[in-house]
């Protein structure tokens, strides 16, 4: 046998302790181990320096074992280390209670994701990451290329490009290489259309410094609208607006030979001015005329602070969660209304307010239908309804704001063309993507047929995506997180709970065992429709969207179909169905 080796006296054991848990149980030094050194030894510096070399992950891991730990992992030090090593070239912490903590998961979760709708791969990928970039606020996606702003104001021209691959092929890329197209910049918008062949523009609001004029001392601060080339990044046109008025937020509405940009300002009021695209390309100077919007005028008390737009129509959020509609063309407005009676073409103008049991947080209009979500968390869709995308389990249009009883609490809420896209995350924060309406085109992956409900769509989304946008050829979302905002949603009173919800497809629940009876009898006489074992297995998937059952079950219900449907069809057990 060999001989026992004995450790030296020398070697010390570092023991992690914490003050609040009291002495290490079973104290009594060990034979042969030596003396244990508490962590809390080391100079606070020197262990906040260690920990800062830990990925983002782990240091908040790291955070949750101990109260000392979690004392350490949230210095402001530390992060501050962490974002210099995330970031180099970030000069300032930015702003907010934790300012350095902020900056560092800002860059730590910032990405654009994109999955094409055409093709053989069909997966997600991640466009190119620009180091300059202090995480991301918004992206839009035009004709060739995307644009991304950051939370210091640069706005980031990211460009599809020709580029060699691992095997030496030439192919084509989507938001491979990146230029900074300006800086100081507010906030930008293009052709609010679905469709980003007609986004040939991007007008982007921002800061810059006026030279002093004659009487004055130094420079002053102005906002300006500036028109870039999507397509090159060159600027061919600028307005600058008085120092007195400053804007925050920036919506086209229009056609391109008569465009209205409507500029919000700090104060809630609505301003707007009227281009003509179809000459922004000759090199001329002209006066552009800015007037108070109708809705600010004849609303004076109202404090708008938020816009949407389309084509044809405008939509305002004012600080108590109300919602007010401009619709400017008898056929839009019959969409979402379902009647002509109030509409005036002469007084286009006109703000109409929407009656609704909440305030409202946010919005998405598409062409002809819209989505809002109020305060508890609540989904209303209204408008037109001819493919399913309300998600009512109906295809019947709503000319006044409807509950989606099965969804609940969205991060973030997208309607385009005939189909809407909901983010929401799962109990175990996860996040899925969910849409109804049409699938032509593979812009519900998974779904080629559509959908008349929400179904989950066979994306992998990102763990920290906020928001989403979906063109003709392509799915985009964007990952950041913000500790500064967090879920906003209140809880839904009591009394309101109690309420017996809406009869119809997808609104029974336990509430009323009526309503829900009386669904599942629609829903087999529905089945028995079907002409084909085929049918009835894609209407049974269908109609899981609709049930109000927890995500698992949901996930449970649909693979089985699967299953049994490839087993009926003849078909051996293939690839599981991508995860979300």
């Amino acid at each position: 046998m060999g001989e026992k080796a004995v450790p030296s006296p020398s070697r010390r054991r570092v023991k992690r302790s914490c003050p609040s848990c009291g002495p290490d149980p079973g104290g009594e030094e060990k034979k042969g181990r030596g003396n244990p050194i508490s962590v809390q030894l080391f100079p606070p510096e020197l262990v906040e320096h260690i920990i800062s070399f830990l990925p983002v992950r782990d240091v908040v891991a790291l955070g949750q074992t101990c109260h000392y730990f979690h004392e350490v992992c949230d210095a402001e030090g530390v992060w501050r280390r962490i974002c210099r090593r995330l970031s180099p070239r970030l000069r300032e912490q930015g702003s907010g209670v934790r300012p350095w903590k902020r900056a560092a998961i800002l860059n730590y979760t910032k990405g654009l994701y994109f999955q094409a709708f055409g093709g053989r791969r069909r997966c997600l990928s991640k466009s190119v990451a620009p180091l300059l970039a202090h995480g991301y606020r918004r992206f839009l996606p035009t004709k060739d290329h995307v644009f991304i702003l950051d939370y210091t104001g640069t706005l980031f021209f990211l460009k599809n490009a020709l580029v060699s691959s691992t095997l030496g092929q030439i192919q084509w890329k989507r938001a491979c290489r990146y230029v900074v197209l300006c800086r100081g910049a507010k906030d930008f918008a293009s052709d609010p259309r679905c469709d980003t062949v007609y986004r040939k523009y991007l007008y982007v609001l921002a800061t810059r410094e006026q030279p002093a004029v004659v009487g004055t001392t130094g420079s002053r601060a102005c906002d300006c609208v500036e028109v870039y080339l999507q397509s090159s990044g060159q600027r061919v046109f600028k307005m600058t607006f008085h120092h007195s008025m400053s804007f925050k937020q920036i919506v086209l509405v229009g056609q391109e030979n008569q465009r209205a940009l409507l500029l919000l300002t700090e104060e809630g009021k609505i301003y707007s001015l009227v281009v003509n695209e179809t000459q922004l390309d000759q090199p001329r100077s002209y006066t552009v005329q800015l007037a108070l919007r109708k809705v600010s005028r004849c609303l004076p008390h109202l404090r708008v602070t938020r816009m949407a737009s389309n084509q044809s129509s405008t939509l305002y959020i004012t600080d108590q969660g109300g919602v007010y509609f401009e619709v400017h063309t008898p056929g839009v407005y019959r969409d979402l209304f379902g009647t002509l009676q109030a509409f005036d073409p002469l007084d286009q103008q006109m703000p109409l307010a929407l009656s609704l049991p909440a305030k409202i947080l946010f919005c998405a209009l598409g062409y002809n239908h819209l989505g809002l979500v109020d305060e508890f968390g609540r989904i209303f869709m209204q408008g037109n309804n001819r493919y399913g995308q309300l998600g009512t389990g109906d295809k019947m249009d709503r000319g006044e704001p409807t509950q989606v009883h099965y969804l609940q609490r969205p991060i973030a809420l997208w309607c385009g063309l005939n189909h809407s896209l909901v983010l929401s995350q799962g109990s175990d924060f996860s996040k899925e993507l969910l849409g109804c309406g049409c699938g032509a085109g593979g812009r519900l992956p998974g779904w080629p047929k559509g959908s008349a409900s929400f179904v989950k769509l066979h994306v992998k989304v990102p763990l920290c995506a906020c928001s989403l946008c979906s063109t003709r050829e392509c799915l985009y979302m964007l990952s950041s997180h913000d500790i500064e905002h967090l879920p906003t949603y209140r809880d839904l009173p009591a009394s309101r709970v109690v309420g017996t919800p809406e009869p119809g497809l997808g609104a029974g629940a336990p509430q009323d065992p009526g309503g829900a009876a009386r669904a599942c009898e629609e829903y087999l006489s529905q089945i028995h429709s079907c002409p084909t074992l085929q049918d009835r297995m894609e209407k049974m998937k269908e109609i899981v969207g609709w049930m109000p059952l927890m995500a698992a079950q949901k996930d449970f219900f649909w693979e089985a179909l699967d299953m049994l449907q490839r087993a009926a069809g003849g078909v051996g057990p293939g690839p599981s169905t991508p995860e979300s």
